[in-house]
């Protein structure tokens, strides 16, 4: 019997879609990244593009448990001497709360071609409003 290799022109690509609401964000990212990657369908090919699309809307009413608010900090860096940029998970939420999301899923993936590839099939939304619904999102349950 042969191993079976996907190949990424013969993959369905679906489009689900889930909403942040009091959702925890580790737990949320986790579920979101499996997704992207294609872990929940039989022919998972770890080095191939398997995944489906994600739309997540609400990102703004996302919860962190503990005292992650005020601890948790989001580093970025100018290039420059001095440039290091630091802002609180607080901050963060009130300026782009979609980062926050978008962070942690990245996290999750591949550092490679494959995880960048992988990271532009997430569309994170502030409100209930996204422009998707012409590919009949299906609800991915969290």
């Amino acid at each position: 019997m042969k191993t079976f290799v996907a190949k990424s022109g013969d993959v369905e690509r679906s489009w689900y879609i889930t909403d942040a609401t009091d959702k925890i964000v580790g737990r949320l990212a986790v579920r979101i990244a499996d997704t992207l990657r294609g872990k929940n369908k039989p022919q998972f090919t770890p080095h191939v593009d398997t995944g489906d699309f994600v739309v997540v809307v609400n990102a703004e009413k996302i919860k962190f448990t503990g005292n992650k608010w005020q601890d948790k900090y989001y580093h970025r860096h100018s290039g420059y001497f001095g440039g290091l940029k630091s802002v609180n998970a607080e901050e963060m939420l009130e300026k782009h709360p979609e980062r926050i999301l978008m962070s942690a899923v990245k996290g999750m993936l591949p550092k490679n071609r494959l995880g960048r590839k992988l990271i532009k099939k997430l569309k994170i939304y502030k409100g209930c409003d996204h422009p998707h619904e012409a590919q009949n999102p299906q609800k991915l349950e969290v």
